[in-house]
Order: C-alpha cells, then structure tokens, then sequence
C-alpha cells in the first residue's frame, strides 16, 4: 500500500507554548490495531518525529468519490502527559505522499476536584467537504449597503459551528488558521497545487466577503461566519491539517479576488461539480483544468469571468510591520533584518530551539540565516533560511502572539509548571528539619511542609509533582527517590537530615523568572578543555545543572549534579548533541557547550 505521514504537535497554547512531555499512540480507526507508540515523543519545540503510516494509493483521489471507498485512510491518536488531561483524535485522515499534522493543546487536569483520569476527546468527521451533497445557498453580497471602510485580513475570526439559527458554539480562531482548516477539509491535498490554489483563493475570498460586509453582524449575530455548507464553508474543529495546504496558505492568506472596479472581496461560490452543481466553482473541475495546464487564476477566470483580478490586503491585522516588498536572504543590510532579528530573539525564549542572533545589528550573517531556517523548520515552512512573505508574517505572527502572552504573566511553560500541573500556592513552614525519618506512611504538617518544597521543586526540576495533603504516600516517596538521584543522595526513599536539607536548599534556590541553577553560582564561560567520561570538578557540576535544569523540558536523560562525568553524564550529553544535530561523541567541547547554555539560557525567561 502506499504511505503517508503523521507529525503531532503538542502545546498549552497552540503556536506559543509548545509541550515537551508526552506520550503518544496511534491506532487505525478501522481495525483498532496500534501503528505507532512512543514514550517522550516531543521535541525542544514540542514536535513529534514524522510518523509514516499506510494509506491509499493517491490515484483514487484524482476522480469524484465512489461508493467503494474513501481514498485516504483514518487513524486516531492518543496523547497523554502526567498532570494534564488525556487528549484522544479520533479520525485523522492521512493522504497518500501527504504529511497530516494534528495540532494538540493539553489542559491541565485537577487534582482537586478528581479530574485525573478525565479524557477530551476530538472527533474528526469522516467526509471531505468536495465529498458532501450540499450546496452554498446564494446569501452575500458583490457590493453591499454596510461594508467596512478598507479590506484588510483580521488576526482573528468567529465561527459558528452551526447554522445561523442553531444553538451553537462560537469560536474564535486565527484567521490563517481557520482558512488551513477550510482547505484542508473542503478538498483533497493530493490534487494539482494549482487547483489547490484556486480553491484557496476562493475560500479566502469567501471569508473575507463575510467579513467587510459584515453579513452576519448587520443581522445580530455575535459571529463572522458559521460551517454550515448550506451558508459558508467547511470547519471541524480540532482537525488536523495537510502541510502542503498549510505552506499555500502561508504563502497567499492575504491575497483575494475582486472584480475589477470594485473592492469588494468576491463572494466565491463553489461546490463538488459532480453530486451538486452550481454557477460559481467547481472543485472537481479545478484538477481537470489544471492538469490541462491552467493556473490557478486561470481557472478562476474560466468559472467567474475575466473580469475578476487578484489583488493583496495591505493591511494584515496584529502584524507590526508589513512585509518590505523583497525577500530578505544572507547579505543584507537593512532596519527590516533587524526586526526580525528581534523578533526571532523573542520568539525563541518560547522555542529554544530557534538559536538566538547576537548582535541585533540588522547584518543578515549566518547567524540569523541558521536561526531563520530553524523557525521554518519548526512551523512547517520550507527551510531556506530567505525571509520571503510567508516567513516574515508567521515569524510577525508568532512574536505577537508570545509578547502578548508575556503580558498575561503566562510566560512560557518553562518554569511555569513544568508539564506537571501545580496551583497550590508557595509552601508554609519554617524550613527546619522534624527532627525524625520522614517515610512512607508518615503524616502531619512537616509531611505536608515537605510535599510543598517537592511540588515547587517539580516547577523547575525532572522530579513528579506530588499532592499536598500531608500523607507520605506512594507518589510523595517517588518524588522523593527522583530527587535523591537527581542530586547525588542515598535513593531509599525516606526524608533523613541529608534529604531534608538538600530539598530546602534546592527550594529556596528557585527563582520562578531563572527555573534551575542561580546565576551567580556559575558563570558560564567554556572551560576552554574538553568535558568528558572520567573529568571531574566544578565546571563537569556546571553542565551537569545546566542538564538537569533542560532535562525538565525536553527528552534527555537526568543527572545528578555531582560534579563527576559518569555514564549518565554521557548518556544525557549524546542525546542532548543528537537533538540539536551536534556530532554524537558524548563529549563537551566548546559548540556543545555553547549549544548546551544557549538552551539553558532560553529556559530562564
């Protein structure tokens, strides 16, 4: 059979706060067969590896649907991540030659109120849009009596999941967002990029027709568009998107028809051409038209006259600076790298992953052609390392978005929580040793005093969160174990002087802007010496809590922080170099080193 791709990305906020911890397992929807499972399946940037799974072939995509069958294959997907909510996708559809990519946010579950096994569930319906029998109704205007002053393309836009008159929710979603999940259900991602295109531009037209004539807003409604394909266009929500449809859009999101002469965004009716006609578009006439060689405006013109044009939106709203008009590529010197250099800093205390540009001087070196290319990699545009337009609006895009988040105080996840829930509030006591063993079994207020350090700790520290209820119980004598061999203690599992003191040291060196290690301890400079099996002292200490302090976030092995370069050390040293593509010899030189603090140095923000 042939093979297509699966890549989930994991967020607390999809786009801004990416998820490091987590579990995934894919099964066919068909046969309940397990396809794929891994254990800590994300990335620095919360990104799974490309998973290939089979499908079908991708011919049968290029004619109208049969009876006999749908031409890709479903499958769903189960992400899990200790303190949060069990996330399942049910009916992910995977395309022959296609990568499908399944955006996932985690809520954190509570504790309190018994939510730990709860799990949400996203139901993807088993029907493309160019596979339905329904038809637009003829509800929009060419020229309308209300309309906004000037077309622009809105950061955000409402969509009713229902008809106009249903009791329904209303979500808000990104607009380029909303138009990869229009493409991606309507149509199928195995057809000619021409075709795809014409499609999109009619989708984009579509939505924004609804949006500077206000259709739905001159009648009352609290919304922009709905998903009805009786009034508007295909959304489901949580569905995953195709990365070829997703890079289109990216490229065009702000390019529209009109007619010539009038503003107005043009109201583009399609349908399937095959169970439905209509006077607009046919979807499955744009493969025929464009496998004869036509362009995609080409085949706008064929099915809505020649009198219609594409024309750009010169104002995307949330972005702070406009594209400049050119691509921006190593070489250049100008104010306009310089702001993305600015922006890219920025967005890579969210993504540590995106190397950091020093200086900001507005030189497009290999610094920032390095850091460009790892953006692109992470948000799945083609990774060139040249600012074109759709780089700089998604590079605009995402800095918006974290800057906004920092104004929320929801920094990112790192030295937040840590992936293991929390909200307790600082711990009381007096930081003084009971006295006597704290073990399994053991209750009171100096156990409860305990599980408040652990559970601050767990913020910044590879250690279980536990619950603070004053009962030494299963979950409190593992945090502890984690944490003894973490820092180099005796691993039984009982709180003793030594423990006692270690985890109040550990605490009250925990600074919620600088998760980890405090600065003044360390100060980061390469030994200028290789690091490696067998080297011992302060500066083997330092890498190893820099370690420590990103084993948090992201796969790699823990390590005691004992100053002593043992198997463990090198264990976390090699994955750490296979992450970040560094040469896998276990061994400290200077651009592990450097690549080491620079992710460090991403966390404490």
């Amino acid at each position: 059979m042939a093979e297509g791709n699966i890549l989930v990305r994991l967020f607390r906020i999809k786009d801004l706060l990416p998820m490091t911890k987590g579990s995934i397992r894919i099964t066919n929807s068909k046969t309940g067969n397990i396809v794929y499972e891994k254990e800590n399946a994300f990335d620095i940037s919360g990104r799974s590896e490309i998973i290939s799974v089979v499908t079908i072939d991708r011919e049968l995509s290029q004619e109208p649907y049969e009876e006999s069958g749908n031409p890709y294959l479903l499958y769903n997907i189960e992400v899990k991540s200790e303190g949060y909510k069990d996330v399942i996708v049910e009916g992910v559809s995977v395309f022959d030659g296609i990568t499908s990519i399944q955006d996932i946010e985690m809520e954190e579950a509570s504790i309190e109120s018994g939510e730990k096994n709860l799990q949400e569930e996203i139901i993807i319906q088993d029907q493309q849009g160019v596979e339905k029998s329904t038809e637009n109704i003829e509800m929009g205007f060419s020229m309308a009596p209300f309309v906004l002053r000037n077309v622009y393309v809105p950061e955000f836009i409402t969509v009713h999941l229902g008809s106009p008159t249903s009791y329904a929710e209303n979500i808000t979603v990104r607009f380029i967002d909303y138009i990869k999940n229009v493409a991606s259900s309507e149509i199928y991602p195995t057809w000619p990029e021409e075709a795809i295109r014409a499609n999109v531009y009619c989708q984009i037209s579509f939505a924004l027709n609804r949006v500077y004539t206000e259709w739905y807003r001159n009648m009352g409604y609290p919304f922009q568009v709905t998903n009805s394909t009786a009034y508007d266009q295909y959304f489901v929500k949580g569905r995953n998107i195709f990365e070829n449809i997703s890079k289109i859009v990216d490229e065009i999101f702000n390019e529209y028809i009109i007619t010539i002469g009038n503003q107005t965004p043009f109201f583009a009716q399609y349908c399937n051409g095959t169970t439905v006609k209509c006077d607009g578009l046919s979807q499955w006439g744009t493969v025929d038209l464009a496998k004869a060689g036509m362009s995609a405006l080409d085949i706008i013109k064929y099915y809505f006259g020649y009198d219609k044009v594409l024309v750009r939106a010169e104002y995307v709203e949330g972005v702070p600076e406009s594209y400049p008009g050119y691509s921006l590529r190593i070489g250049d010197v100008n104010e306009n790298v310089k702001v993305i250099q600015e922006q890219l800093n920025r967005v890579s205390k969210n993504f540590p992953a995106i190397p950091r540009i020093y200086p900001e001087d507005g030189r497009f070196g290999k610094e920032t052609e390095d850091s460009v290319k790892v953006f692109q990699r992470v948000f799945n545009l083609t990774p060139d390392g040249v600012v074109g337009r759709a780089t700089w609006y998604k590079i605009s895009n995402i800095y918006v978005g974290v800057k906004r988040l920092a104004e929320l105080n929801q920094e990112p996840e790192i030295g937040e929580s840590g992936g293991n829930g929390g909200g307790i509030g600082k711990p009381e006591g007096d930081g003084k040793y009971p006295g006597y063993l704290l073990k399994y079994g053991a209750r009171g207020e100096k156990v409860r005093e305990l599980q408040g350090y652990l559970s601050e700790i767990s913020k910044s520290y590879n250690i279980p969160n536990v619950s603070v209820d004053g009962i030494f119980g299963n979950g409190t004598k593992d945090a502890i174990i984690k944490f003894q061999r973490l820092f180099g203690l005796s691993t039984d599992g009982i709180v003793g002087l030594a423990t006692w003191n270690k985890v109040f040291e550990v605490y009250k060196n925990i600074d919620n802007s600088n998760p980890g290690v405090p600065d003044n301890e360390f100060d980061g400079k390469y030994p200028g010496y290789l690091l490696k099996y067998g080297s011992r002292g302060e500066k083997v200490k330092e890498v190893q809590y820099y370690l420590a302090s990103i084993s948090n976030q992201i796969g790699i092995p823990t390590v005691a922080a004992d100053g002593i370069f043992g198997n463990a050390t090198r264990e976390a040293v090699v994955a750490f170099q296979k992450l970040f593509a560094l040469s896998l010899d276990g061994i400290i030189g200077q651009y592990t080193w450097n690549k080491i603090l620079e992710v460090y140095n991403g966390m404490k923000y």
